[in-house]
């Protein structure tokens, strides 16, 4: 693949340029690789002298281009969910008629609709339309949960005037950039762009992220966290509910809702801007977020509840910070790291795809030639279950884009695995300088968290990773460790009292047994300051209401409890 390099230099007035300066049409069959945000790449296809269909990465990315002032004479039309083919075609008729330049601006999944009504319209878009891939690293990025994305791409093969363009590419495997004689062309900075960037990285997110918000003297904060189950939590954990808006997918605004948090849009909006502003991956990309103050940036990484959570340095951090035209005061990443997380290179990755796309072919093969039903049917569900399948589209072609989401996915999870890891991964990208990196280690963690609420183990075994942790804790010194006991308390106040009352060897020679423990808590109460309830204390505790006792082990428990 050719490549090409465009050098770019700051104005007189220190501005920057826009590509349309230094590249004033984009080229066919072109990966445009711009490297800093905010060029102007969609900006000058918009304001091209051809037909245009701009393929963008989601709904917000549209909306926000469509309502922009300096667009506003450029003939745009937005395609999502809610948008139809007639409401296309009577787009293409008007644009006809008033002589404009079709300027179409489309998800992915929303795109079919596009090619009907320009079927319709008999119009061959092939032949009559430059086809823009923008933020082009989403279809790797994203391939994997959104399947849709990369269902424009065999026909985007098909055209004659196409591009795909992102600051922050992914490289592509698929034969066809080859066999077609794709270029890239990158646009090199002659000047220092790499901004700075803090890098803690913690075992406990919570704690940090509220050290950090409590040191930031900026106006407004904008907090990325790609799980709004995370962000609700930490809202409400650092009373911020009240002072907080997320920006997420319409399906996060509904539960968000129906925890009576109403500050939500699935769309940028400044109307509705707090002071905390919490953010989704749907905001990465695209969107232009104009302020006149220079905000704070957190991004918040929880390798434990929520893997996909990860920021990779090289294209997501930049993009996340590339979102705020007008600069940023100051960027902080949060994170926790997994051990668990393997690392692995690039080329062990392709030779554990090349030895399971081998398995594949050598069952797909016996199942090919198999001779009754019974062992066709065997094969089919020994093919079904190998790893290989699932980097095939609908049809059982190889998809080379989830191939490179496999790839790229396993190498960032690699960089969570250590704090090294990540410290390393930041000192290799250009973008960015690490003026601060520390690793702030706490009595108690987010695997601590996780532990205790695992829903798959028993409530016994949570209970003796609680008092493991109330151990930890010891005497609380700080208000940090008190948060930490409050927080257990909040999973289960019965341990932490039985822990606080009778201490762990009591709870573990008791076996972890309720009733028993219970018992031990009435006696420890009774030998301080006995109350004259103790015996109805006992009773509550051996009976339950509604549950039938024989006269002979009523006779026997009530003996008991009189002797204790």
């Amino acid at each position: 693949m050719k490549n090409i390099d465009i050098e770019i230099s700051k104005k007189v007035s220190g501005d920057i340029p826009y590509l349309t300066e230094v590249l004033p049409m984009i080229p066919t069959n072109t990966i445009l690789y711009k490297k800093l945000t905010g060029l102007g790449a969609t900006y000058g296809e918009l304001k091209a002298k051809r037909n245009s269909i701009i393929i963008e990465p989601n709904k917000p990315v549209i909306s926000g281009k469509c309502k922009a002032p300096k667009h506003k004479d450029d003939n745009l039309f937005g395609v999502f969910e809610g948008i139809y083919t007639d409401n296309i075609i009577a787009y293409i008729e008007r644009s006809i008629k008033q002589n404009k330049h079709f300027k179409i601006l489309t998800t992915p999944e929303s795109f079919h609709k596009v090619q009907e009504a320009f079927d319709e319209m008999e119009i061959d878009i092939r032949f009559n339309c430059f086809l823009l891939f923008d933020e082009c690293h989403k279809i790797v990025k994203d391939v994997d949960f959104r399947n849709d994305i990369a269902l424009p791409m065999d026909f985007f093969f098909e055209c004659e005037q196409k591009a795909l363009v992102s600051a922050t590419p992914i490289e592509f495997t698929d034969p066809r950039f080859e066999e077609q004689n794709f270029q890239t062309i990158t646009i090199v900075p002659t000047f220092d762009y790499a901004k700075g960037i803090k890098i803690h990285v913690t075992n406990n997110l919570l704690q940090a992220a509220k050290e950090v918000l409590l040191q930031d003297r900026t106006e407004k904060c904008f907090i990325f966290c790609n799980s709004t189950d995370t962000i609700y939590a930490l809202m409400q954990q650092l009373e911020l509910l009240n002072e907080s808006a997320v920006f997420c997918s319409d399906k996060s605004v509904d539960k968000l809702k129906d925890l009576k948090f109403n500050n939500a849009s699935d769309v940028w909006n400044k109307e509705i801007m707090k002071r905390y502003n919490w953010l989704t991956s749907r905001f990465y990309n695209a969107v232009d977020i104009e302020l006149e103050e220079k905000p704070t940036i957190l991004l918040l990484t929880d390798c434990y509840f929520t893997e996909y959570t990860v920021f990779d340095p090289d294209t997501d951090v930049i993009q996340c910070v590339g979102r705020f035209r007008n600069g940023v005061s100051s960027i902080h990443h949060i994170s926790n790291t997994n051990r668990n997380f393997m690392v692995r290179s690039k080329d062990e990755l392709k030779g554990y795809i090349t030895c399971s796309r081998e398995i594949y072919d050598m069952l797909q093969n016996l199942y090919n030639y198999a001779t009754t039903i019974s062992t066709k049917d065997a094969y089919r569900a020994a093919v079904e279950t190998l790893p290989f399948t699932k980097l095939l589209d609908k049809n059982g072609k190889v998809n080379y884009f989830a191939i490179d989401n496999y790839v790229n996915a396993e190498l960032v999870k690699g960089y969570y695995q250590c704090a090294n890891n990540l410290w390393e991964t930041y000192k290799n990208c250009n973008a960015f300088v690490v003026n601060r990196y520390s690793v702030e280690d706490y009595k108690l963690g987010d695997y601590e968290r996780l532990q205790r609420t695992n829903k798959s183990i028993s409530i016994k075994e949570k209970r003796k990773i609680m008092v493991q942790q109330l151990e930890l804790l010891g005497d609380c010194q700080t208000e940090m460790e008190w948060q930490f006991k409050r927080d257990l308390e909040q999973t289960d106040s019965f341990i932490v009292e039985a822990y606080d009352k009778i201490g762990k060897n009591k709870i573990e020679n008791l076996k972890y047994n309720r009733k028993k423990i219970k018992e031990a808590m009435i006696l420890a109460d009774y030998h301080k300051k006995a109350t004259g309830t103790e015996v109805l204390l006992f009773i509550a505790n051996s009976f339950e209401v509604g549950k039938w006792y024989s006269a002979k082990y009523i006779k026997e428990e009530l003996t008991r409890i009189f002797n204790l």
